[in-house]
C-alpha cells in the first residue's frame, strides 16, 4: 500500500481486494499462498458481483496473520492496518462518546450515505469524518467549503460506519420530529417544580412513531453496550439517559424533559403499568429480544422526583443469570464448600452483600443446577427477577397482604423440597424460613450485611434466638463484583510490591510474578476494564462456630473462628484474582472491605 501523501491526494479511487492482498503480503501480515487462494476465490466469485466493502469481504475469509501469534485478520485488525498503510488515524467508533445531535446536524443523511462517511467529532473549527475509503476524497473539499471548517479524515470499520450512520441519523430525526410534535412547551406539569408557558398546547403521545423509534433505539443500544441498568432521569430543562456498564454509570444521551416524559410513558405501557399515575412508585416488567434474537427481561421501576418520573430498567439476560460456579468466579475450594452446603436436604444458606453485588446471579445459577424433575423448587421474590420455567415462582404483593412471611407460609403448604426467599427483612420472615428449615426443607435467602460473619449477628439483631441459628443455618456466603481487566490492553504494573503488600496485609501472600494495571483501549472504551466476576467469603457453620453463637457472641469471635477453619476474607479472595491477572489491586481495595484480622 502506498503511503505517499501526494499519491493519496492525486488518486481518487476505491479500494480493491487485490490491492489489499498485495499490501498485506508486502507488510508481512499475510502469507503469499493464502493471498493467492483468496485472490482466486474473489475472482471466481466475480469481482463485479461482490458488493460488500473489500475489508468486509477479506474479514469473512477468516485469514490468519503470517506473523506469530497468528491472530485472525478480523475486520478491526484489517481496519487498523489500512489506517496505518494510508497514513491516517484509526478511529474506533464508540457511540457513548459521540454527541449524536451535533454530528447529525453537520451533513444530511443522504450525503453521508452516498459517500459512506460518518461525522464523529464536530466543533467550531473542525469536523472529523470517519471513512473506510482513504483514497476517495472528492467529498472532502466540498464539505470544507460548505461547512467553513477544517475537515479531518479518520479510518473506521466499514460495518460500524454503515450501522451508526443509520442509527445516529435515525435517532436525530426521531428526536427532531418529536420536538416538533411537542412544541417545546417546557417541563411536564407533573413535576413538583413545573414551568408552564401560556399560549402553548399539545402533549407528545407515547405511541407517536418517533417516540416508539427512540425507545427501540434505547433498548437496542443498551443491549449492544452490555448495560445492566438503564436510568432515565428527568431534570428541569433536559433529561439524562445513563447506562450502568460493568458497575459504573455512563451518561449516553440528553433529551428534552418533555420527550423523556413520553418515552417513560411508552415504556410504562409496555410494562402494563398505570401510565396516568405518576405520583407513586410502580414496578413492572417487559420481555423483549436483542438484535441477535436472545430473549431478555427488563424489570421496570419508577420513582416520582422533583422534575417528573425517574425510571430504572434492570436488564436480566438469561445467559448472564445462569452460569457455572467457575464462570461466577468461585475458586475450587469455594465451589466445593458451596456444593457441600447446597447438597444438604435441610437448613438455611444465606447470601449477603450490598445491592448490585451479584446475589441474584449466584442464587439463580445455583437453583438452576438444583432444579430437577424430582425436585419441587419454589421461590418467593420481590419482584421476580427472571421468569424461570423450572421453578415455581411467587411475587410479593404487599397491597393484598402477600409479604415474604405470608409467601413462605403459603409455600410450606405446596410440598416444597427447596425454597428460595428473596430477602430476609424482618423477624416474621426469618421465623418462617427457620420453620421451613426445621421441617426438612433447604432454604436459600439473602441478607444485606458487609461480610459473612455479620450475618449471624444480623439475625440476632432482628430477634432470632441464638439456638435457632445454631440449629438451622448451614453457612453464609458474602460476595462482591469486581471489574475484570481488558485482556486487549492490560499492562504490567511497575514497582508492584507496595501495592501488593497493602492489599494482602496482614496475610503476606507471595508476590505474583506479574501484576497488571488498566491501560485503556477501544475495546474497553478507554476504561481498562471489560466485564465483571465475583469474589466470595464463605463461612461454614461448623460445630466450633455454632458453639460461639450465644446472646453475647461478637462478630470478631465468629470471624476469628471462621478464619481459623479456612475462611478467606473478601479482600484475600480478590487478591487471588489479582494474582491470576484478572483484575487490579485498586479494584479489589475499592470493592472489598479491609481484612485486618489474623
Amino acid at each position: 500500500m502506498n503511503k505517499d501523501p501526494d499519491f493519496q491526494d492525486n488518486a481518487d479511487r476505491k479500494l480493491q481486494v487485490g490491492e489489499l492482498l498485495t499490501g498485506l503480503v508486502e507488510d508481512g501480515l499475510l502469507a503469499p499462498e493464502e493471498a493467492a487462494d483468496a485472490r482466486r476465490l474473489y475472482d471466481s466469485a466475480g469481482a463485479g458481483q461482490v458488493e460488500v466493502h473489500p475489508l468486509v469481504w477479506l474479514a469473512g475469509r477468516h485469514l490468519k496473520s503470517a506473523s506469530p501469534p497468528h491472530h485472525e485478520l478480523n475486520i478491526e485488525r484489517l481496519t487498523e492496518w489500512l489506517a496505518d498503510s494510508a497514513g491516517l488515524p484509526y478511529f474506533r467508533i464508540d457511540p457513548l462518546k459521540i454527541d449524536v445531535d451535533a454530528v447529525a446536524e453537520v451533513i444530511s443523511r443522504a450525503y453521508a450515505a452516498s459517500h459512506k462517511i460518518l461525522p464523529v467529532q464536530v466543533d467550531d473549527k473542525r469536523a472529523v469524518f470517519a471513512t473506510a475509503e482513504p483514497y476517495v476524497r472528492e467529498w472532502e473539499q466540498e464539505l470544507g467549503h460548505v461547512l467553513g471548517r477544517e475537515i479531518r479524515r479518520v479510518i473506521a470499520n466499514p460495518l460500524d460506519i454503515a450501522r451508526y450512520l443509520e442509527e445516529f441519523f435515525g435517532l436525530s430525526q426521531s428526536m427532531r420530529k418529536a420536538r416538533q410534535a411537542e412544541g417545546d412547551f417546557g417541563a411536564s406539569i407533573d413535576a413538583v417544580e413545573a414551568l408552564v408557558e401560556l399560549g402553548r398546547s399539545g402533549k407528545l403521545d407515547a405511541n407517536d412513531r418517533h417516540i416508539v423509534s427512540i425507545v427501540d433505539w434505547l433498548l437496542q443500544y443498551a443491549f449492544d453496550q452490555r448495560a445492566s441498568d438503564i436510568h432515565l432521569e428527568p431534570r428541569r430543562d433536559t433529561a439524562n439517559i445513563r447506562f450502568r456498564i460493568d458497575g459504573m454509570l455512563h451518561t449516553v444521551y440528553e433529551m428534552p424533559t418533555s420527550i423523556m416524559v413520553a418515552v417513560v410513558s411508552r415504556i410504562k405501557a409496555l410494562g402494563r403499568m398505570d401510565v396516568v399515575d405518576k405520583r407513586r412508585p410502580q414496578d413492572g416488567r417487559v420481555k423483549t429480544k436483542t438484535p441477535g434474537g436472545q430473549e431478555v427481561e427488563l424489570r421496570l421501576s419508577t420513582m416520582p422526583t422533583a422534575f417528573g418520573e425517574k425510571m430504572v430498567m434492570r436488564i436480566f439476560d438469561p445467559q448472564v443469570l445462569v452460569r457455572s460456579l467457575s464462570e461466577l468466579g468461585f475458586s475450587k475450594s469455594d465451589a466445593r464448600h458451596w456444593r457441600e452446603m447446597t447438597a444438604q436436604t435441610h437448613g438455611i444458606i444465606l447470601v449477603t452483600g450490598p445491592t448490585g453485588s451479584g446475589k441474584t446471579t449466584t442464587l439463580y445459577s445455583t437453583l438452576k443446577q438444583l432444579a430437577r424433575p424430582e425436585i419441587n423448587l419454589c421461590t418467593i421474590e420481590d419482584p421476580i427477577e427472571m421468569v424461570e420455567p423450572s421453578f415455581n415462582q411467587m411475587q410479593v404483593h404487599p397491597a393484598i397482604g402477600l409479604d415474604f412471611a405470608a409467601g413462605v407460609r403459603t409455600l410450606m403448604r405446596q410440598d416444597p423440597d427447596i425454597v428460595m426467599v428473596g430477602e430476609i427483612r424482618d423477624l416474621e420472615t426469618a421465623q418462617m424460613a427457620i420453620q421451613a428449615a426445621l421441617t426438612g426443607h433447604l432454604v436459600l435467602s439473602t441478607l444485606h450485611t458487609n461480610d459473612a460473619s455479620s450475618a449471624v449477628t444480623r439475625l440476632m439483631d432482628i430477634g432470632v434466638p441464638p439456638y435457632l441459628i445454631r440449629s438451622t443455618v448451614l453457612g453464609v456466603v458474602a460476595q462482591r463484583l469486581l471489574r475484570t481487566l481488558c485482556l486487549h490492553c492490560r499492562q504490567p504494573l511497575e514497582d508492584a510490591e507496595d501495592a501488593w503488600a497493602a492489599l494482602t496485609r496482614p496475610w503476606k501472600l507471595k508476590l505474583p510474578p506479574r501484576i497488571y494495571r488498566p491501560e485503556g483501549c477501544a475495546e474497553c472504551r478507554k476504561t481498562g476494564y471489560q466485564g465483571r466476576m465475583g469474589i466470595y467469603e464463605i463461612l461454614r457453620l461448623t460445630p466450633e462456630v455454632r458453639r460461639l453463637i450465644d446472646a453475647d457472641c461478637t462478630i470478631e469471635a465468629i470471624r476469628k473462628q471462621g478464619l481459623k477453619q479456612g475462611m478467606e476474607p473478601l479482600r484475600i479472595s480478590g487478591a487471588r484474582k489479582v494474582y491470576k491477572g484478572h483484575t487490579t489491586v485498586e479494584e479489589v481495595m475499592r470493592v472489598a472491605p479491609p481484612s485486618d484480622e489474623f
